[in-house]
């Protein structure tokens, strides 16, 4: 496979993720992103530890979808991250009606 063969796959695979998110994120209530991933997911909890004079996060999540291409099966049903980095948790806006299209 040559260099130029293996950057479309990867765009391919790219857009097929980005539509599958397009899809899905409609049905989560929080976004996560990490230094490694990112996350949607339905429950997110966030825990400070200390350890002598340096501070780790546990970031808790249940019932979500990772944005990784590697990945054959997205949908987690539990997932934990333990990291020195930031973290970042939004609440995603549900609007209260939709029009159907």
């Amino acid at each position: 496979m040559s260099a130029e063969e293996l950057d479309n796959y990867e765009a391919e695979v790219e857009l097929s993720l980005y539509r599958e998110y397009r899809d899905v994120v409609s049905q989560f209530s929080y976004v996560v992103e990490t230094e490694r991933r990112f996350y949607l997911a339905n429950a997110v909890e966030l825990i400070p530890h200390t350890s002598g004079p340096d501070v780790y996060y546990e970031v808790r999540m249940s019932d979500a979808w990772v944005w990784d291409m590697y990945r054959s099966a997205r949908f987690v049903r539990y997932v934990r991250v333990i990291t020195y980095k930031d973290v970042n948790i939004e609440e995603l806006d549900k609007p209260e009606f939709m029009v159907p299209e």
